[in-house]
């Protein structure tokens, strides 16, 4: 009988397909936030011009946007592997470091890669800012923590938004890098159904609708923070 679309839900396939996909978008949020945390320090350490840290978070931004993304899942992947394992098993915990190590893993190293262009996005909205608010504000004697709060971190995300859309989008498609680590996020499930079932156009097309179903989601929720940031800016 001719394997189709129709198969794909008779067969299960439909349920290990959304988990794989729910676990994309876990993973993809949790490695986005990584890198909004550490791009947003990073961004500010090369606004302020820290000596020495500077230097350091220039040297992490090259090396990370300069190396290929599989390779720095391989790196981070098969350094640590043994010895996670060595001190779970150690422990008594073999089982669950068997089961959350390419998880943790997936979300570490998608978050570098997150953070080292937040870090730009960052940097570029925090340069984007007029000098004459920030110099105003002091001016008006307002500390520090105020300045940053009430005039800069607001112009500073609104400015970023854009950006930090394009840094999600890519972080959520290098999410299907992170099959290689046996993870069964949605490209492994694809790739294992295509394998079983010998038909890998369907499982390819139905994981590319899967992908751009999220991307385009992502970008209304994305223009609709942008629209709101710009409201709240008139008003």
């Amino acid at each position: 009988m001719e394997f189709g679309f129709a198969n794909v839900w008779r067969d299960g396939w439909v349920g290990a397909i959304l988990q794989g996909a729910a676990l994309t978008v876990a993973v993809g949020v949790l490695a986005m936030l990584m890198g909004l945390v550490i791009g947003t320090v990073f961004g500010l350490i090369k606004w302020r011009r820290v000596p020495v840290l500077e230097w350091a978070v220039d040297l992490y931004t090259t090396v990370v946007r300069g190396v290929p993304e599989l390779l720095i899942i391989y790196l981070l992947f098969f350094s640590s592997v043994e010895f996670v394992t060595n001190v779970a098993r150690a422990f008594g915990f073999a089982d669950l470091a068997q089961g959350g190590f390419a998880f943790i893993v997936a979300v570490v190293a998608i978050g570098a890669i997150a953070s080292a262009y937040a870090t730009e996005v960052i940097r570029g909205a925090l340069a984007a800012i007029p000098k004459g608010h920030v110099e105003a504000a002091r001016a008006l004697g307002l500390p520090g923590g105020r300045i940053f709060r009430r005039i800069i971190a607001p112009q500073m995300l609104r400015i970023a938004v854009p950006g930090l859309n394009n840094v999600w989008q890519t972080t959520i498609k290098d999410t299907a890098l992170v099959s290689v680590t046996g993870l069964a996020e949605l490209m492994r499930v694809s790739y294992v159904g295509a394998g079983s079932t010998r038909h890998p156009f369907i499982f390819y097309v139905i994981a590319a609708a899967v992908y751009l179903a999220i991307t385009l989601i992502s970008q209304t929720g994305f223009d609709l923070a942008e629209r709101l940031l710009r409201l709240r800016q008139r008003g």
